[in-house]
Order: C-alpha cells, then structure tokens, then sequence
C-alpha cells in the first residue's frame, strides 16, 4: 500500500485569535501516530503545498497538520495583511492547541518555511517547554533587501501600511518547472505582494530573534539551499551560530532553490528532516 493510500485527510476551518477562521488541512495514519508536526508555510504559499510532505511524515508514523496563515490561502482576513506579529503567533497557537486536543500526550514539532521560519521561531522561542523541536526551512531572516530600505518601510507601515510593496520571484522557489507552473497557475497566489505592515512586522519580529537566539535550549534543526535567492542562506548560518540549544543542526543544500520541499531533490531533505524528527521523538519518549 502506498502512503498516500493510508492517510486519512481533513480541511476544516477554526477560530484563530481576533475571531478570525483560518483553514487547517491535516493528515493522519491509520494506526496511532508516534508524534505531531505542524507546519507553517512562508509567503507565496499555503498549507496546500506540503501534501507530499505530509505523506512522507505519515508514512514514517506522525500526523501531520498544516495552516493556511490569516489573509492567504483558504484562511479569512484581509489578503496578506496583519496589524500584528501577534496575530500570525495566534494562528500558529490555534492550530498546535488543535493538534494536541486530537493527539494528546504526543511530543510536537514545529516546521516552518522562509517568512513562516521567522514566524515559528519566535512561537518556538515563547513556547520552548511545549515543544520538541523546531524545524526552520529557508529563514528569511536575512533578505535580498538593504538595511535602509528595511528602515523605510518601518517608517512608512503608520502611513500607507496597507500598501502592497514587496512581490517575491516565483521562479527562484523551485528548480522544479512544474512546481514553478503550479504556483504562478495557482488563484491563491495571484498578484500576490506583500503590504508595508506585514513586512514591517515581520523585520521586527527578526530584530528580537536577532537578540534572543541564545535564549533557545530546544532542539533546533536549520535548513537552507545555497542557490537561494530568496531569502540568505547567511541569516540561517547566524541562527545556528547564536542559537543557544546544546542539540542544533545546520544542513546547507548545494545549489537548491528556496522551497527545499518543492524543489528538485527534495527527497534528501525530507529524509533528514525525517530522521532528525525520529529521533528526537525517542528522545522525547524517553525523558
């Protein structure tokens, strides 16, 4: 039997902080899984993109569950924007506090990809004691932008905040060409571009990761492909370097693209990805 043909899929939208529904997929194994992961998507993207992912994690015994942050995807709320990291921190919430009503007494990992890396790692950093390990894929914690422009956007979020300003290559995703068709063909991602705010939240949201990366004590796990051009395979380096966790990994993929799990070659990083979260799972039964 396939994976794909054990796993047992749902979507279903629940209240996220502020009221607003978000959209959660999640997929399960037909026996009682050893643990969870949830995963938190970046920009130019949704829970749907990690189907194949899910089915390698399932096959491996976890169940698996994914959210479309407020704004993007099938979730409610305004397209692409937020007034504050908070509420994308609230989304998140609401959806591990979903997955451990559903699997309790489960150890939880917590995955999340460029824009979503930065999200879950300031979750992560918060809520270190109810996790058993992060997963941060192609952080955008360093990005393809000056300081000063940075800086500008800051000063212009009290301004014009919803304006839309940043729009990422979508052929710097993936060296997949049909998973580079599937995105610009995708109505979830049209004339998707980011709003002043949104972004402004997100630097700011970096410049406190930036002075507490010693603070983790978790178990960390970082990922990056060297042919980014998304987002810097440096500030990746930089969390690994300041992260304070004595259990933390930096795997760097030679000449793959941003999105490691939709990309060419994306079975070798999701085989360590798998096998870093399994054994971190005994880990985690152990103690």
């Amino acid at each position: 039997m396939t994976a794909a043909a054990s796993i047992e899929t749902r979507e279903e939208k629940i209240e996220s902080i502020g009221g607003t529904m978000i959209h959660v997929r999640s997929w399960r194994p037909e026996t009682a899984p050893r643990g969870v992961v949830v995963i938190c998507h970046g920009v130019l993207s949704h829970s749907g993109y990690y189907g194949w992912a899910a089915e390698q994690l399932v096959a491996a015994g976890y169940a698996v569950y994914a959210l479309d942050l407020r704004g993007r995807g099938l979730s409610d709320g305004e397209r692409f924007f937020i007034h504050a990291i908070d509420e994308y921190l609230g989304d998140v919430g609401a959806t591990i506090t979903l997955a451990k009503s559903r699997e309790p007494r489960l150890p939880v990992f917590l995955l999340g990809h460029s824009a979503g890396g930065v999200i879950s790692t300031v979750y992560a950093l918060d809520h270190q004691h109810d996790l058993a390990g992060l997963v941060c894929e192609s952080f955008a914690f360093q990005v393809y932008a000056p300081d000063l422009a940075v800086a500008a956007l800051k000063g212009l979020e009290h301004i014009i905040p919803h304006a839309r300003v940043l729009k990422l290559p979508i052929d710097g995703f993936s060296r997949d060409k049909d998973a580079v068709a599937a995105m610009k063909g995708d109505p979830l991602l049209a004339n998707e571009a980011q709003p002043i705010g949104t972004v402004a939240e997100l630097a700011r949201a970096g410049d406190r990761l930036r002075k507490e990366f010693p603070h983790f004590t978790m178990p960390v796990m970082i990922l990056h492909g060297t042919a980014d051009i998304v987002t810097k395979p440096g500030g990746s380096q930089q969390f690994f370097d300041s992260a304070g966790s004595t259990d933390k990994t930096l795997k760097l993929y030679e000449g793959h693209f941003h999105d490691l799990l939709n990309d060419v070659d994306k079975e070798l990083v999701m085989a360590d990805i798998t096998g870093w979260i399994v054994a971190r799972t005994k880990d985690a039964v152990a103690h």
